[in-house]
């Protein structure tokens, strides 16, 4: 028999419709009620941690996750299931991903429509995210995500339809698994990496979008207890030149700056040599991270900070290829 412990967090799948179609959190949570299709195989113990619309989700909230999961493995659960609101869930995901060196199952689903919606698609994915925290195929594969019948990488899954329950994908590289009618099946193997526990959260660490004629007023306007960057660059990981002595006044006072491209698919790359492109930008001593969105890559600057990496160190931990 396998233990499985769900750790409820709030989000649209534990909400309802009113009678106008306005989403509300519900006082009581659906999910404790679901038993139908429960595999034979498991017992859950159920924990409310929060109950939160995915946008009050903070990187705090995320540790104290984390260090719930940490104490849950010492204490012999075999899997844990996360449920959450869709907006930051890959965050969310990530960032257990990155602190958790379990090999037990950890998976994180939500849902696109509430309990009451005609075609809620919670209840399934809750079923489905549970009868893969007790796959032994699950095992040794860090944090993942379950919705819509497939499997995903905490590392590389983002949102990417804002109502759509088939919203959540992996760009470039695809899901590792599906959940099949017989059994969770596994076609692919991720790269691991050394997990980094930490116990607090580094904050001030912003991310900003790159546009066409961005100058360096927002750059410029970034708090003096700045702690870390990240930027959606454009392309394959360029900035417009009007931007670049507002980016050398932030190196210069040693905030660490992580460029990724804004692009959906492909990674960031210096290969263009000429003023605000990739070969300059890294002479000027930004971090490329190569891989991820700008909302994971800012997940991960906040865990290397958080975990006392500085320098090339953290330039290393935060480049996704070599980590």
């Amino acid at each position: 028999m396998k233990k499985i412990l769900v750790l409820h967090t709030g989000g649209t799948i534990s909400m309802h419709a009113d009678a106008s179609g306005a989403i509300l959190p519900s006082e009581t949570n659906p999910l404790l009620a679901i038993d139908a299709a429960m595999p034979a195989n498991v017992t859950l113990i159920t924990e409310e941690a929060f109950n939160l619309p995915s946008p009050h989700i903070t990187p705090e909230k995320m540790l104290a996750l984390s260090l719930r999961i940490h104490q849950a493995e010492d204490d012999g659960i075999d899997g844990v299931v996360v449920t959450h609101g869709t907006d930051t869930l890959e965050e969310t995901a990530y960032f257990l991903d990155l602190t958790l060196d379990s090999t037990i199952p950890v998976v994180v689903t939500g849902a696109m429509r509430s309990a009451n919606e005609i075609g809620t698609d919670g209840s399934y994915n809750f079923i489905s995210a549970i009868r893969t925290a007790a796959s032994d195929g699950a095992r040794g594969k860090g944090c993942l995500v379950v919705m819509n019948d497939e499997v995903h990488t905490a590392r590389f899954v983002t949102k990417t339809h804002t109502t759509n329950v088939a919203t959540f994908r992996t760009p470039t590289f695809g899901p590792i698994g599906l959940v099949t009618k017989n059994g969770v099946r596994f076609f692919q193997e991720l790269i691991n990496y050394r997990a980094c526990p930490i116990d607090h959260v580094v904050e001030n660490v912003f991310l900003l979008k790159a546009y066409a004629g961005m100058d360096g007023t927002l750059f410029d306007a970034l708090p003096e207890n700045t702690n870390g960057l990240v930027i959606e660059a454009l392309g394959a990981g360029n900035l417009p030149p009007a931007s670049l002595p507002a980016l050398g006044r932030l190196l210069a006072r040693g905030v660490p700056i992580v460029l990724v491209s804004r692009c959906f698919n492909g990674v960031a790359e210096d290969f263009y040599d000429y003023e605000g492109g990739g070969v300059q930008l890294k002479q000027m001593g930004v971090i490329f991270c190569q891989g991820l969105n700008g909302q994971k890559a800012r997940i991960k600057l906040i865990v290397g900070l958080s975990g006392g990496k500085t320098g090339a160190q953290l330039a290393r931990y935060v480049n996704n290829a070599v980590s």
